[in-house]
């Protein structure tokens, strides 16, 4: 789609500031195993950047999704993926269903105070049984006067440490997975919550991922977002926008691995030529080149089709499972014709080896995106 020069704005925008406030912390988030959320995001909002697609009455710009993925795609040029995945979480993971469904006093009191980058937001789905299996999940919310009382365990909950409040899927009701469902914004400072055990990842490490336990935790009835019963609906919808930001912030991420990878295996000498010198790794690199601009056409085209309004379910499934496995064979690829220096922690190969690896897993495994694609494009009936 035509780009115009509000969109390169945007870009040119994102850019600097990744170069100027985050690449040059990253190692040291790295090593601290986060990075200073409220800070790093104040930034961000101040530059209008957390709510590009978000009402303009509760402090968005109100611009429709292909600014998102602008947005996006520049995130890339950080030198991990940690925090591209905890800003993606505020924008397209916890917030979305808020803005669409939420009402006008909840949206004042959470919603804009994460756009302007003041609140840290998570998004609260997954539990130790029910990853991908989002309709098995067992955290309840049970009504009590005015309040729901909630119960139950939320499991690799990025921003989890630092978050103000979580967007958080739960049962409301017994009966069917799919019609019992809510989502409730949940203060993480309210009593009985427990959020200090913090994950030790294998990758995304500057990025802080907390389990989340929730004993008789009292939240206002008006925190639930929309109608009651609707949350897993919500929550669907939700996805294709999650789905599309993760395949687009990792683009730019390939890219510097294969470009840094070209520059090494020119460099890199083996009986006496450079490594890329040899047929094998030039063809592979150029084969590689063409599986990321196919990829990059893809999440444009899902793009488009959402912006006019289309469904994407097909095309952002597509996506989210074509970047995760190219992030795998290129990190892969490149890292073996860096040799010995690849497998060094410090190398760019190896960052983005462990960073994009969470990509076929997070937000709906290469195997979810599969079976939604069998359905949809009814190869099968019945799974």
């Amino acid at each position: 789609m035509q780009l115009s020069h509000e969109h390169e704005e945007i870009r040119r925008t994102t850019r600097r500031f990744v170069e100027d406030e985050i690449n040059p912390n990253v190692e040291a988030w790295e090593r601290a195993g986060e990075f200073p959320a409220h800070e790093v995001f104040r930034g961000l909002g101040e530059l209008g950047l957390l709510g590009i697609t978000k009402p303009e009455n509760v402090g968005g710009l109100g611009l429709d999704y292909s600014f998102q993925v602008v947005f996006a795609e520049a995130l890339g040029a950080c030198t991990c993926g940690g925090i591209p995945m905890a800003i993606g979480v505020q924008t397209d993971m916890a917030t979305p269903a808020l803005a669409r469904f939420g009402s006008d006093e909840l949206q004042q009191e959470f919603l804009a105070p994460a756009i302007a980058g003041e609140h840290v937001a998570a998004i609260a789905v997954s539990e130790p049984g029910a990853g991908s299996d989002v309709a098995s999940i067992k955290t309840s919310a049970r009504r009590d006067g005015h309040d729901y009382v909630i119960n139950g365990q939320k499991m690799w909950i990025t921003n989890g440490t630092q978050a103000d409040w979580a967007c958080m899927l739960v049962n409301t009701s017994e009966g069917a997975g799919h019609n019992n469902k809510s989502l409730i914004v949940v203060p993480l400072d309210a009593p009985g919550v427990q959020r200090e055990t913090k994950l030790d990842k294998l990758g995304q490490r500057s990025s802080d991922t907390a389990i989340i336990f929730l004993d008789g935790v009292r939240v206002p009835a008006s925190n639930l977002i929309g109608e009651e019963g609707k949350g897993f609906t919500y929550q669907m919808l939700q996805f294709q926008e999650e789905r599309l930001f993760l395949s687009a912030s990792i683009l730019e991420a390939m890219e510097r691995v294969l470009t840094d990878t070209i520059d090494y295996t020119r460099q890199r000498k083996i009986f006496g030529k450079g490594v890329i010198d040899n047929q094998y790794v030039a063809f592979t690199i150029a084969e590689l080149k063409t599986e990321l601009e196919a990829a990059r056409s893809l999440v444009w085209r899902a793009t488009a089709d959402l912006v006019r309004g289309e469904d994407v379910s097909v095309t952002a499934s597509m996506a989210k499972l074509k970047t995760g496995r190219l992030a795998r064979q290129i990190t892969d690829t490149c890292l073996q014709f860096w040799g010995g220096q690849g497998y060094m922690w410090e190398s760019s190969v190896s960052q983005f080896y462990r960073d994009l690896r969470l990509h076929s897993i997070g937000g709906g495994a290469d195997e979810v995106m599969l079976s939604i694609l069998v359905k949809r494009l009814g190869l099968k009936s019945e799974l």
